[in-house]
């Protein structure tokens, strides 16, 4: 596909050259700056001045003026021309020799200084000679098989070395120390200096002409078999793939990133950067072809010609523009090393922004947002084809010029629903990518509050997620939005993150109302319970207790019992107000005093009462209307109450039990009256359930000493045992009560008290039980009364060692802190055997170290 990236200009024409001279034909030609240097085969030379010219509407021309003209004197034609600007000298190859002559003048140097038996030559643009007064040429001596190497200087040469080579060599290039060779069958590279060679493919020459041209540093480019034109490098390897030329090529030139060729009908445009065929222009009878400083000159036997690129940026808009992405892309990563950095980066990043949109609107989202990201578009410039995602108070203006040629999606979709639809899903996706990225400083707001509308509209599932997380959606628009969608709930969060949690409750109760609807949440009830739960305001909270309560008690009092611990201490509720608001329900009222009593333990005898007198009532209630279920569960609520707390009004309850048939919560009321023969007897007698009367002694000794223990089983066994109300099944009683609890008994007390009667055999299990316990007693005692020893005869052990050797006392001793010998026996030692008096280790404030030594348990005395 082409591309326009030169336009031929006129630079010389006939004309102007060669008046009416119609034999005479342009050989060849240099460019140096503004000097044009043409050859012709009439042995003349002409120096023309080339002036570039931009007209108002960009349109560039050439004008070439002429400064002068000279023969050289031969009959043959100018082969070759090469400036040497350094030294203001131009070499001129004429009859096999090369002149020197000065640039401006044209007039041979003074000295007559020359190079003899040239047929070809060419200048080494990367000299070895770090001379700047000095040019490297390399010539093709008439030698047979030869390559001379010349240093020319202002006004003489100098020959430094002679190379032979194994075929006749038909052209060369040369860069430092290598040449570049198109010998008779093969190109060769061929080091100068060491004489190293290496072969590179083989060309036959006879039938085709050879170009070797050096195009960068160690890197040349040449005419291959096949009509290829190939790179090599000096160590005889491609760096890049060969473009195809045609078979009849005559000259190749480099205007990066592009290569030119010619032949005998076109010049041809080729990509260094991927190969590839872009341009491609008419043009006869061209038989030279040659770049000057990034100058492109053409010419044929009558007239000069310039090739002008086009602007790069140019040529990339031009691609864009017919959605060539790939080959765009190409070609400005090539146009890197010709543009400024800074600027670069700037045309970079619009590049890849308007491939991005073209892919966008091609529909491939994947290669759009790799373009998008790494050219770090401002994200609103794609939210701006969505009509009304953008809020209205953004002040975001579209890039100018413009990255893309459409007005918004409708556009750019053409009116399609399923194009619309993909397009909007990819906006959600990238959207909810970029939201986090730095890229999305300082217009976090517009695009939250697209994203918002696009779930929204879509009625996608993240909508939640967003509203309930870290966002920036502006309340105004975000609000009209939802409620233009009926998306009540999701605006309700955002009314809470928003901080307005008044107007959030006040919509979610309208919707479980039915006034408004929004099928969002089917356990919306249950949602604003918890979120009252977690409300700091306490007027809000008790503005919607009792709407949440009417709804359902059970899950209503949860606003008051499952508050977070955090939230407690920030807003505690007094509870004496939250039962006054509970005492309409019965339910609640419960749960929170179990709440109170249970979960938080507080230990408050009203709280403890008031919900004992609830189970109460709640046990009678049942009991009339014989709800067996309701009553077996609040009944074990009540004993277990009963049981468990001491802080509730005894004698009140009782008062209330009296004359029902709650036996078992009556006993378990005298025994908290430590009234244990009232409890038993009703347990034994009225109830008659001896497997309650065996667990009443045990919960009722909990966390009792053993000999309470004991005389809570001994009254129950004699009142199994009393003989004014004893029968069989008492006994039984009593004897499964011994076997089964031997250790809660003296066994002592217990054979006095049972019949003599009974066997061995039926106690047989209890004495057993009792004859272990004896022995594990005994056992136990003696093992603490040995480890009482052991650790007796320890202290004695360490009391011997802290006596120590004998210490000598006598008047020539001298107390450590007040020097004075000792008058009385009685002395302080401490650990590091120094001796003071009684009264001076009682004054701590003499020396600072006796602190110390006092402190220490081991001093002795």
């Amino acid at each position: 596909m082409s591309v326009k990236a030169f336009k031929l200009v006129p630079a010389v024409e006939w004309e102007r050259l060669m008046r009416d001279k119609a034999r005479i034909s342009v050989e060849c030609i240099e460019c140096c700056g503004k000097n044009l240097y043409i050859g012709t085969n009439d042995c003349f030379i002409y120096h023309f001045l080339l002036e570039e010219k931009i007209s108002s509407v960009g349109k560039i021309t050439f004008t070439a003026t002429k400064q002068l003209h000279k023969y050289l004197g031969f009959k043959k034609a100018v082969s070759e021309l090469k400036a040497a600007s350094a030294l203001n000298r131009l070499l001129v190859l004429c009859d096999n020799a090369i002149t020197l002559v000065n640039m401006m003048n044209l007039e041979p140097v003074p000295t007559g200084a020359r190079i003899k038996g040239a047929v070809t030559f060419t200048l080494n643009e990367n000299p070895v000679n770090g001379d700047p007064f000095c040019v490297e040429v390399c010539i093709i001596s008439v030698k047979r098989r030869t390559i001379q190497m010349f240093m020319v200087y202002e006004d003489r040469v100098q020959i430094v070395k002679e190379v032979f080579t194994p075929e006749q060599p038909c052209a060369v290039a040369v860069d430092g120390h290598y040449l570049c060779l198109a010998l008779t069958t093969q190109y060769i590279i061929l080091n100068y200096n060491t004489g190293t060679s290496q072969d590179l493919f083989p060309y036959c020459s006879e039938e085709k002409r050879p170009i070797v041209k050096r195009i960068g540093r160690e890197e040349f480019l040449l005419a291959g078999p096949g009509g290829l034109g190939m790179f090599a490098t000096v160590d005889g390897i491609s760096q890049r793939a060969p473009v195809h030329w045609s078979e009849n090529v005559i000259g190749a030139a480099l205007c990066f990133p592009y290569v030119v060729a010619l032949d005998d009908e076109f010049i041809t445009v080729h990509s260094m950067l991927d190969q590839q065929l872009k341009q491609t222009l008419p043009f006869k009878e061209g038989h030279i072809l040659q770049d000057f400083e990034g100058k492109v000159i053409v010419a044929t036997n009558k007239g000069v010609y310039i090739l002008v690129p086009l602007p790069l940026e140019r040529q990339i808009q031009d691609l864009l523009a017919s959605h060539r992405v790939e080959e765009a892309l190409v070609l400005a990563k090539g146009a890197r090393r010709n543009i400024p950095k800074e600027k670069f980066q700037v045309m970079y990043k619009r590049i890849l922004q308007q491939a991005g949109f073209i892919h966008f609107a091609q529909l491939q989202f994947l290669e759009a947002k790799e373009l998008f990201r790494t050219g770090q578009l401002d994200v609103r410039e794609l939210i701006s084809l969505y009509p009304f995602l953008l809020p209205t108070s953004s002040s975001f203006t579209r890039s100018h010029p413009p990255l893309h040629e459409y007005a918004d999606l409708n556009q750019l979709t053409q009116g399609d629903q399923e194009k619309m639809t993909k397009c909007k899903r990819f906006l959600m996706s990238y959207l909810n990518e970029v939201r986090s990225t730095e890229v999305t400083n300082g217009y976090k707001e517009d695009i939250d509050t697209a994203l918002l509308k696009l779930y929204a509209e879509a009625n996608h599932e993240s909508l939640l997620d967003l509203l309930v997380s870290e966002n920036f959606c502006l309340l105004t628009d975000s609000a009209a939005w939802l409620e233009k969608h009926k998306k009540y709930f999701a605006l309700g969060l955002l009314y809470h993150y928003n901080g307005q949690d008044a107007a959030a409750l006040q919509l979610w109760v309208k919707i479980v109302n039915g006034d408004i609807q929004d099928s969002t949440r089917s356990d919306l009830y249950e949602y604003i319970v918890d979120f009252l739960t977690f409300c700091s305001d306490q007027e809000l909270v008790w503005k919607y207790a009792e709407w949440a309560l009417q709804k359902s008690e059970e899950v209503g009092v949860q606003i008051f019992t499952k508050r977070p611990l955090e939230e407690q201490q920030k807003t505690s509720f007094n509870p004496d107000d939250v039962m006054n608001c509970l005492n309409k329900y019965s339910k609640s009222l419960v749960k929170y005093l179990e709440y109170l009593v249970l979960d938080k333990k507080i230990e408050k005898e009203k709280y403890h009462t008031h919900l004992a007198v609830l189970y109460l009532e709640a046990v009678l209630k049942s009991v009339t209307i014989d709800n067996c279920e309701e009553l077996t569960e609040t009944r074990t609520k009540l004993r277990s109450l009963l049981q468990k707390s001491d802080f509730y009004r005894i004698h009140f309850i009782l008062d209330k039990i009296r004359g029902t048939d709650l036996h078992m919560e009556r006993a378990i009321l005298y025994g908290k009256l430590e009234e244990h023969d009232k409890a038993l007897h009703i347990l034994v007698h009225e109830l008659k359930d001896f497997t309650a009367a065996e667990d009443y002694c045990i919960w009722s000794s909990e966390s009792k000493d053993l000999p309470y223990k004991q005389r809570l089983f001994h009254m129950l066994l004699s009142v199994y045992l009393n003989p004014v109300s004893s029968g069989c099944e008492l006994v039984m009683a009593a004897v499964d009560l011994l076997n089964n609890h031997a250790a809660e008994f003296d066994a002592a007390c217990v054979l006095q008290l049972v019949p003599d009667s009974w066997s061995v055999q039926l106690l047989s299990p209890f004495l057993t039980g009792a004859m272990r316990e004896s022995i594990h007693t005994k056992r136990m005692t003696q093992i603490a009364l040995g480890l009482a020893k052991a650790e007796n005869l320890i202290y004695k052990h360490d009391k011997v060692k802290l006596k120590g050797t004998p210490i000598i006392l006598s008047d020539k001793k001298l107390c450590q802190l007040c020097q004075s010998p000792f008058s009385d026996p009685a002395f302080v030692r401490y650990p590091d055997g120094g001796m003071v008096h009684t009264h001076c280790a009682g004054n701590r404030f003499l020396n600072p170290n006796l602190t110390h030594h006092l402190s220490n348990p081991s001093s002795q005395t």
